[in-house]
């Protein structure tokens, strides 16, 4: 090639992966020069590309290998990238950003990793900016034309659609597109799909539920709304929860906060709720529990609100203000000691809760820290011990911790383990142990008349079959299409369970958590309608129609990992 045939510099802003194979040494020099000229803190691989006409006024900037950015996009903020990733022409790519390996980003996509409040007491343009970053796994292609909003986390392998506004994470392998993006399909499963009219059809009275409910959704809030404070049901008290769940309701259906206050109000009072010694949340006008000698708590309302109450936080946009004390400063010893001594033999859901409120509080410190704090969120070796210590005593025929009894059969087993779960492997993105033996031990519980007999169901048992179903289902990779590890049961189970639970929606007020003493019992509130709801968007992904409903939950019973590959 003679040089008037040479590729121009223009050429290569718009098609920059000619580069390494087609530049000339003039245009090799001009680029490190480029490179240079970029400042701040900034790493560039072997092989990179950044466009001349590409705006980039990072603080951060480091490319992988192979990376480039193109023509006319434009770049601030924080940038990493793993290796061979894409920016093409006319991308955005602002705020804390994160990419893995063989990220490509279309032409004309925005990832706006930051936002600002909108509290009326100010002009927009003088409120305060906020970033939670967004991630974005490996093997990734986002198509051109999408938005992808902070604060959202996209797994590896997923497929965006072009035009899609991302505002919810999505999971490894998920095929999505839509405003707002909805997961469409695993794009691992290559099976031959159902019709248009078949899925449309099976999926209608998904779609008439979702509408139904957020129709509704404003009443049931104001419904459950004192005056002053959030109750679950009217005539109750108010409880820190069922704020709690009132937050996670209006996020799932609505995607907005509830009106009774606003973003700012919401996130300020239940922050104020947290003692800033212990870190701990006690219920709303009542002393804190006392702590044990490990310096965290056993049982009672504040366990559960390190979930609750943090969950709310992120959906707010914001987080608790203080570290959990007693696991930021409990040793690898210590909760080992702890571990031993919890209730297995006859206590394993209350063993399971504990481990999900501790692993938790671990995910909220380790953000606190992230973000500023002034020392690590949890203890060297803390964390390592908690899974070293689940993996070497999970039993290899029921891939569960605990033991079944005559009295209560596989109740306490499992629904420990949902807990047990949710809160570690699930939370922090890592595989379970025995995933086969898990389905079939919860297909066995599943078959418990006095849990799932006619009219029995209520919402705890239910969750804990459908999400370790889901859970082990995802790993294997079958999910539970044809060829997955005892599809057809679990379709056959979860098809029951969506048809009972539509029919308990009450217009104007919403689930009840369900029958027995477990709970708060059979009349609608705050607690059965956020559980309900999350049951629900399980059953319908085990089925392939979770797409219909138009939400996902991203608080408490969110489906991805909070904190992928951690620790």
């Amino acid at each position: 090639m003679d040089s008037e045939q040479q590729p121009s510099a223009r050429h290569f802003d718009h098609c920059p992966w000619l580069f390494a194979d087609e530049a000339t040494e003039e245009q090799l020099t001009a680029q490190l020069k480029r490179q240079e000229m970029i400042g701040g803190d900034r790493g560039i691989g072997e092989r990179c590309y950044v466009a001349d006409s590409a705006a980039v006024f990072t603080d951060r900037l480091w490319l992988g290998d192979d990376s480039y950015i193109a023509a006319h996009a434009y770049v601030t903020g924080e940038l990493t990238t793993g290796a061979d990733c894409t920016l093409n022409p006319f991308s955005v790519v602002r705020g804390t950003v994160t990419l893995g390996n063989g990220v490509r980003i279309g032409a004309h996509t925005s990832l706006l990793g930051f936002n600002h409040g909108m509290a009326p007491d100010r002009p927009v343009f003088q409120q305060p900016h906020t970033s939670r970053g967004i991630t974005v796994g490996d093997d990734v292609w986002i198509g051109s034309h999408v938005v992808v909003v902070d604060g959202v986390t996209i797994g590896d392998h997923c497929v965006i659609g072009a035009g899609a506004v991302v505002t919810r994470d999505l999971a490894d392998w998920t095929v999505a597109a839509g405003n707002p993006a909805r997961p469409l399909r695993d794009r691992r499963d290559t099976s031959v799909r159902p019709s248009r009219t078949d899925h449309a059809h099976a999926g209608a009275p998904l779609a008439r539920f979702a509408d139904t409910a957020r129709a509704q959704v404003a009443d049931i809030l104001g419904r459950c709304w004192d005056g002053e404070r959030y109750v679950d049901r009217p005539g109750e008290a108010p409880t820190v929860r069922a704020h709690c769940d009132a937050v996670e309701i209006a996020d799932l259906l609505l995607g907005t906060v509830p009106g009774q206050l606003t973003a700012d109000e919401h996130a300020e009072r239940l922050r104020g709720v947290q003692d800033p010694y212990t870190g701990l949340v006690p219920e709303f006008d009542e002393p804190l529990p006392a702590a044990d000698e490990d310096g965290f708590i056993g049982e009672g309302p504040a366990l559960y609100h390190v979930l609750s109450v943090g969950y709310a936080l992120d959906l707010l946009g914001s987080s608790f203000p203080h570290p959990v004390r007693g696991v930021r400063e409990m040793t690898a010893r210590q909760l080992v000691a702890r571990l031993e001594e919890l209730p297995w033999l006859d206590g394993a859901w209350g063993a399971g809760a504990w481990i999900d409120s501790w692993a938790t509080a671990a995910h909220w410190n380790l953000r606190h820290a992230d973000v500023g704090g002034d020392r690590p969120g949890v203890e060297p070796g803390a964390l390592e011990a908690l899974f070293g210590w689940l993996l070497t005593r999970a039993d290899p025929w029921t891939g569960m911790w605990g033991s079944p009894s005559p009295e209560a059969g596989r109740l306490q087993v499992v629904n420990g383990y949902y807990r047990l779960t949710r809160g570690s492997f699930a939370q922090f993105g890592l595989p379970v142990p025995h995933p086969e033996r898990v389905v079939d031990a919860v297909l066995d519980h599943a078959r418990d008349v006095r849990y799932f007999g006619a009219g029995q169901e209520n919402a705890c048992n239910v969750l804990d079959v459908a999400h370790p179903l889901w859970l082990c289902t995802r790993q294997l990779g079958g999910g539970t299409g044809a060829g997955g590890y005892r599809s057809a049961e679990i379709r056959t189970w979860a098809e029951g369970q969506l048809a009972a639970a539509l029919p308990r929606w009450q217009d104007g007020r919403g689930f009840g958590f369900g029958p027995g003493s477990a709970g708060p019992g059979p009349e609608p509130g705050l607690q059965g309608t956020e559980m309900w709801l999350a049951i629900i968007w399980l059953l319908a992904d085990l089925l392939g129609r979770s797409d219909t409903l138009g939400y996902r939950p991203r608080g408490v019973h969110r489906p991805e990992p909070a904190r992928a590959r951690t620790p």
